[in-house]
């Protein structure tokens, strides 16, 4: 009886935390590519949301501290560098390429383009040790790369520029969210609740996207009307406004990204993704505009299908693997909830 209550709060936990994912996920996509229609610099907005989603962690971090008079964990300088450079400066060129991608395409191929991105999270995965190397991983990644191929095949309102930025997200993407992992899962770092990851990861976002910004939309944003020679003090809290709230909708996406990636399988994020993005593609049809030939129908069906003969093959090659990781799943995901809840009664009493 016990047993079946823990799988049931383990699904309702983890059904609650992909439909969040998915709904901040698919608010996020669309809201910037209207903010990218009036604000034509995303790696300065992008700039601003690092800055804002450190800001909210911190402030999140420091009301834990007093309220529960306990410190969070801090990295020191050696460990610091080695561990988190690699997902900070990937993280900031994976969101920053998305931005710009999302702004020179449509929101269909922006979203296949960064679809390719599991092909790169399985290359270093490899390199890292992560997945080991067999016939089925092959023929997922060829299967999603025809059908990003047709995909883009016929397609009148392609950019290939804008193509060409969400594969480079990807591959930044790729490496993000292999080291994301690879420092999240490690218990002596500390970095388990996402808070303190994202405090730790956005400051070296932030500045390593201040040079990209400055130097390539420096001069336009200093002359724009709706920043810094803007008519009218309203005019320039209006855009910071607009800004704030695609902040906001970005950190509620990390803290849900990085929830799944410390506390739950591969496997759960995979899947979510790829019901995620078909969410994505679906609403673009119908509400945003974009038109599909059957080429690029055929390319989304065969791109699914490598994604998910991946899933298929890594749970028959390990059924272990899920039953495993959703016990730590669910032990992790319980302790940021009883922590707090433990510290409140011993303070109490």
């Amino acid at each position: 009886m016990r047993n079946a209550h823990l799988d049931l709060s383990r699904f309702v936990s983890t059904f609650f935390l992909i439909l969040f994912m998915y709904i901040t996920s698919v608010s996020l996509t669309f809201y910037n590519k209207w903010m990218t229609k009036k604000f034509h610099f995303p790696l300065t907005v992008s700039m601003i949301h690092f800055v804002v989603v450190f800001i909210i962690a911190s402030i999140i971090r420091k009301v834990y501290e007093a309220h529960y008079k306990q410190k969070r964990v801090v990295l020191d300088w050696s460990t610091y560098i080695k561990k988190c450079f690699p997902t900070a400066v990937s993280g900031s060129l994976d969101i920053g390429l998305s931005n710009w991608s999302i702004m020179l395409s449509t929101v269909s191929l922006y979203t296949m383009a960064k679809s390719s991105t599991i092909i790169f999270i399985v290359g270093f995965s490899l390199l890292f040790g992560l997945e080991k190397l067999d016939r089925y991983l092959c023929a997922a990644v060829v299967l999603i790369f025809i059908g990003l191929c047709l995909f883009t095949l016929e397609d009148q309102q392609f950019s290939f520029y804008g193509f060409c930025m969400g594969v480079a997200a990807s591959l930044m993407g790729g490496v993000r969210w292999t080291t994301s992992e690879l420092i999240m899962q490690k218990k002596s770092l500390g970095l388990h609740n996402p808070f303190d990851a994202i405090y730790h990861i956005q400051p070296v976002m932030a500045i390593s996207m201040v040079f990209l910004a400055f130097s390539m939309e420096g001069p336009q944003l200093a002359t724009s009307e709706l920043f810094f020679r803007a008519s009218s003090l309203k005019v320039a809290l209006s855009s910071f406004l607009v800004i704030l709230v695609g902040a906001t909708l970005a950190f509620l996406l990390i803290v849900s990204e990085y929830l799944i990636v410390s506390n739950m399988s591969s496997i759960t994020l995979s899947i979510a993704s790829i019901f995620k993005e078909i969410c994505v593609l679906t609403i673009a049809a119908e509400f945003g505009g974009d038109k599909w030939t059957m080429f690029n129908f055929i390319g989304l069906v065969i791109c699914m299908c490598g994604i998910s003969l991946h899933i298929v093959s890594k749970l028959l090659k390990d059924p272990a693997y899920s039953v495993v990781k959703s016990d730590e799943s669910a032990l992790a995901l319980t302790s940021l909830i009883t922590e707090a809840q433990s510290e409140d009664e011993e303070t109490f009493n």
